[in-house]
């Protein structure tokens, strides 16, 4: 075998991946959102959870993408592990599309595949047409490459390293590692199965030696998840090492069945008697199948197993328990005044939650903490997880039969939802100041700080009179929380004044200048949404800004 030929068997390689990425990419641009969309809406239903990952995976021809959307939606908490481990073990499934595809020989039309592709992409104007060319073209490409690899792989046959290779291959554990390996550097079960299965066409890896690569194909698979957990958060880890746990249960499964019943595998081969191509992937296919049933009613284990793996920790318990409705069970049977109280109840619990946030917000700016920064990000998306929580089971409230005072009391309510909502919002927008600082090496005064600190003080104070105004309906004092509010407008007046004077005379850094009016802004506002909440359920006026 000649150097020519390694690199003709490398650019069939090439060939392939590239077809094979090109396709996948085609096939998720002409889907569009819609596949995250189908990802998002996975419910805590197994059954539908692993449909959802078999259509998503076939769909985009690659399980690993579908696996790396599925760490960002738990990663962000869109999605729940328990979602997750469906979706995966879905995802297991779809991937072994490609092989059943694959074993088909289309050598012969692969050339048309790519004229029509390549004709559709480069002609058409219309983009989904464009997306459809690609997909063409892609898979044209994949075929070429099996075709050239194909014809590459004889000659490699007669060359004594790698028959030595494939001797060792024989030994099941080597043959399982080597699956590993070669699926991780590769990045793509699909891409080494289909690897696997030239080679056994052109009668240079024998059947019971594919058997076991497939077994460690499917391990090596979850490189590319592990590698993109590396930047997610706890959960979005666990979402990786619950597909590697899978797998490699799944593997000790398989091996174990296909040892104490090698009728099994003699089965499969009789499904497509002469066609090892066509075994290979049925043999991928059926070890997927096989795999989920078994181990489908053990998903809260491996979920356990991967907590174990990476323990929860305290903040992780609270920040679940800050995520899930505390009083608002709606109970069909439940009296609408008490429904209304749960309501009002939940509202106020977030409405702590916030003032929480702002208030650890304004002490990162004040002594800067990457690790309260981070507390800060996450509460604020658990405000926004709670918000649309609450919303949508106040719309259900309408069901009880309630009369018009409780429905306008109702809306009321989902009204004061929103200006909690803003209030969080704004400690969001506080840490983000803490970044530009930072990133450009500005610096305020210890004048300017001490105003902001003075400011933040009333504006707290005003934020905690609220939430417990509108817990306890003690609107007598909604004057007092007036009288606090005027005070926060007088700092935004006299403040901006100081900074201008200060801008006269150059002593001010010009980031700092535009953070510090932002502050202020942002802390009036914040004073204002608390006179919101406060008389949202009151006779008194507004101020929405």
């Amino acid at each position: 075998m000649s150097v020519f030929d390694v690199f003709s068997l490398l650019g069939g390689v090439g060939l392939f991946l590239f077809g094979m990425t090109m396709m996948s990419t085609g096939l998720r641009n002409a889907c569009g959102n819609n596949l995250q969309g189908i990802l998002e809406k996975a419910t805590a239903n197994k059954f539908l959870a692993i449909i959802v990952g078999v259509a998503v995976t076939v769909l985009i021809q690659s399980s690993s993408a579908t696996d790396v959307m599925v760490i960002g939606f738990v990663n962000s908490a869109m999605m729940t592990l328990s979602q997750a481990i469906g979706v995966i073990m879905g995802a297991n499934i779809g991937t072994t599309i490609t092989a059943q595809i694959t074993a088909f020989d289309l050598s012969s039309i692969t050339p048309l595949f790519l004229f029509f592709g390549v004709v559709l992409y480069i002609f058409v104007k219309k983009s989904f047409v464009k997306y459809i060319g690609t997909i063409i073209m892609g898979f044209g490409m994949l075929f070429q490459g099996i075709t050239l690899i194909k014809a590459e792989v004889k000659p490699l046959a007669d060359t004594i390293w790698f028959g030595n290779i494939m001797d060792t291959l024989s030994n099941p554990v080597l043959a399982i590692i080597f699956g590993i390996v070669f699926t991780a550097l590769l990045q793509s079960s699909s891409s080494s199965i289909v690897i696997f299965q030239s080679f056994a066409v052109e009668g240079i890896l024998e059947y019971k030696v594919a058997v076991y690569l497939i077994i460690g194909a499917a391990i090596g698979s979850t490189a590319p998840n592990l590698l993109a957990s590396l930047t997610a958060n706890r959960n979005g880890k666990r979402s990786a090492y619950i597909n590697l746990i899978f797998n490699i249960l799944r593997a000790v499964l398989i091996v174990t069945l296909i040892n104490i019943f090698p009728q099994i595998t003699d089965f499969i081969c009789k499904m497509s008697p002469g066609d090892i191509g066509r075994q290979i992937a049925n043999t991928h296919t059926i070890f997927a199948l096989v795999a989920v049933i078994a181990l489908a009613p053990f998903s809260n284990l491996i979920i356990k197993i991967s907590e174990k793996l990476i323990p929860v920790l305290p903040e992780e318990t609270e920040k679940l328990a800050d995520r899930e409705l505390k009083y608002m069970t709606l109970n069909q049977n439940l009296p609408s005044p008490v429904a209304l109280h749960q309501a009002q109840m939940e509202i106020a619990r977030m409405g702590r939650l916030a003032a929480k946030n702002l208030r650890q917000a304004l002490e990162c700016f004040f002594e800067p903490d990457d690790a309260k920064i981070q507390k800060v990000l996450d509460r604020e998306e658990s405000v926004d997880i709670l918000t649309e929580k609450i919303e949508n089971v106040a719309v259900r409230l309408r069901s009880l039969g309630l009369t018009a005072i409780e429905i306008e009391k109702v809306s009321k309510m989902t009204i004061s939802v929103n200006d909690i909502e803003r209030l969080s919002d704004y400690a969001e927008n506080i840490v983000e100041y803490i970044s530009m600082l930072k990133e450009r090496k500005a610096e305020m005064s210890e004048i300017a700080l001490n105003e902001l600190k003075e400011m933040a003080q009333a504006t707290l104070q005003s934020v905690d009179y609220a939430v417990k105004i509108f817990e306890t309906d003690d609107f007598a004092h909604i004057p007092d929380l007036y009288d606090i509010e005027d005070k926060v407008d007088d700092y935004k007046t006299r403040l901006i004044a100081n900074h201008v004077d200060r801008l006269m005379v150059k002593s001010c850094d010009p980031v700092a200048g535009v953070v510090f009016t932002d502050m202020v802004t942002d802390l009036e506002r914040c004073s204002d949404h608390a006179c919101n909440i406060a008389c949202s359920l009151s006779f008194k006026p507004k101020l929405t800004k």
